[in-house]
């Protein structure tokens, strides 16, 4: 038999097994909480993967459940807003709750470290669930009744350790088939209700609007083209009509019901908001968008300009103009606006100046361009908006006889056709029969006006590519000196013109 002095050092050692404190970073939460009240931009960086049961301290996991529910309101998240939720929690130490945090907020690091403090807080949450879960089948597996069969155990460890490893991850798991059928029969009555018939938002253009059902929830829509071929003006006349055609009514609990249309988010990576805006005045007023930068209009024209500005007013449509954004920030942005304001379709423009993690840069650019459209395509599922995503295309349409897009023209294109719902090419064939003209005089030149005259002011888009429709394309006129694209009417629907 062992003796006491044998067995001593058996003892100490699971003494200190018995003792050891559950995995936690008390530092990283208070540098988050201190970030998130310091700037509520954090808030969003970590709300979609933290809660507040993540946190080893229940005053801090108590801190961020409030701030984090007043930031989701669209209130201020700041030691003076918190204050009166906390004056009556016991003081820590010397410092009353209110006072410990203002310390918070002092101490706050750059909301740049935000997300890595919530991952950290967020992995030793995990494991500290790990630990419970090995105790529990430690403790069961020593004392399990007859009854209990090992089988059921494992089971059972297997689902506790399956819904661990979901709950971090973007998403619900299955649904039942009824849940989904009622969001397919919802989606059939909407369109039915709506004007037109259709179960997506209306571009305005009917032929489109037909041939797509309209801009689909949770769908990436990639529209691509090369330089003058007329995206932007495309997706600023498509986001106008959604911001337009928006409508809500309130239902009976008081919340807003969108009936029709939608707040749009434009994120214009290119251009300014002063332009954007310019290009959507000349559309609507029909005064060239030259003209009115050169302030070359008379008065009549000048009262135009201001009717049209006047019902642009209280347009729902938010602009980002911010250049070389990540897509982790474009992403933190739009869900603030649709927590917020209700975001319901969002533009890029466009794909290839936002920026990836350093890590996909660092492999290269298809890396790069891949990790952006596979989080598009997430951020568009996550909010359950259409994405509608510009895109350059290579140089190699130039060398084609017949310029018309393909797929394979797509500038890294494997990984934007592959996240792509749908892929829309602008084509105007009047850029390059105008760019080709000959000298006046000679037959060629005669030749050469009869050809633009065929092609002037058409437009195409091309739909190479559409998972829940027929592909195809789609004629619409376009007036380059408005930047205004209209539905195409052929020369046989036009009204006689009177001699």
């Amino acid at each position: 038999m062992e003796t006491t002095q044998q067995l001593a050092p058996q003892i100490a050692q699971d003494n200190d097994l018995a003792f050891r404190a559950a995995p936690h970073n008390i530092e990283a939460e208070q540098a988050l909480l201190g970030a998130i009240l310091v700037n509520n931009e954090a808030c969003d960086r970590v709300s979609s993967f933290l809660e507040p049961h993540h946190f080893f301290d229940p005053l801090h996991a108590h801190i961020f459940e409030t701030a984090t529910k007043l930031v989701m309101a669209g209130k201020r998240a700041t030691p003076i807003t918190l204050k009166t939720f906390f004056e009556h929690e016991e003081p820590i130490g010397e410092l009353t709750v209110p006072q410990y945090l203002g310390r918070l907020a002092a101490n706050a690091t750059t909301v740049i470290n935000a997300e890595h403090y919530g991952r950290t807080v967020y992995d030793l949450a995990v494991r500290r669930s790990l630990i419970l879960i090995g105790e529990d089948l430690v403790n069961r597996a020593y004392d399990s009744p007859v009854d209990d069969a090992p089988a059921s155990q494992i089971e059972e460890a297997e689902q506790q350790l399956y819904d661990l490893a979901e709950k971090g991850k973007y998403g619900s798991g299955f649904e039942p088939f009824s849940a989904a059928l009622t969001d397919a029969i919802d989606m059939a009555a909407n369109a039915y209700r709506r004007d037109g018939g259709l179960s997506g938002l209306a571009t305005g253009f009917h032929d489109l609007d037909h041939r797509m059902g309209g801009l689909q929830p949770s769908d990436l829509l990639v529209l691509a083209g090369r330089p003058s071929m007329g995206k932007t003006a495309l997706a600023t006349n498509i986001a106008y009509h959604v911001a337009r055609a928006y409508k809500s009514e309130q239902r009976p609990d008081g919340s807003e019901e969108v009936v029709d249309g939608a707040v749009v988010g434009f994120f214009s990576l290119e251009m300014s908001s002063e332009q954007l805006a310019t290009r959507i005045i000349a559309e609507q007023s029909g005064i060239p968008s030259e003209r009115i930068r050169r302030g070359k209009i008379d008065r009549d024209e000048f009262d135009r300009l201001v009717e049209a500005s006047q019902a642009l007013q209280n347009l729902p449509l938010y602009i980002d103009q911010t250049g070389g954004i990540s897509v982790a920030q474009l992403a933190a942005r739009a869900r603030r606006l649709k927590r917020q304001l209700g975001l319901g379709l969002l533009v890029v423009d466009y794909l290839q100046l936002l920026t990836g993690s350093h890590k996909r840069a660092a492999e290269g650019r298809v890396q790069e361009v891949s990790e952006i459209t596979t989080s598009l395509k997430a951020l568009a599922k996550e909010l359950h908006v259409p994405i509608v995503a510009l895109s350059q295309l290579s140089r190699q349409v130039e060398q084609r006889e017949d310029k018309r897009p393909q797929l394979a023209d797509l500038r890294e294109s494997g990984s934007i056709e592959q996240d792509a719902d749908v892929v829309m090419f602008v084509f105007r064939e009047e850029y390059y029969v105008e760019r080709r003209q000959p000298r006046e005089g000679t037959p060629e030149h005669l030749a050469w006006q009869e050809e633009m005259e065929k092609v002037e002011g058409l437009a195409e888009v091309i739909i190479g590519k559409q998972r829940h429709g027929p592909t195809g394309t789609v004629r619409l006129q376009f007036d380059s000196a408005v930047t205004r694209f209209a539905d195409f009417v052929s020369a046989s629907h036009l009204p006689e013109q009177m001699g």
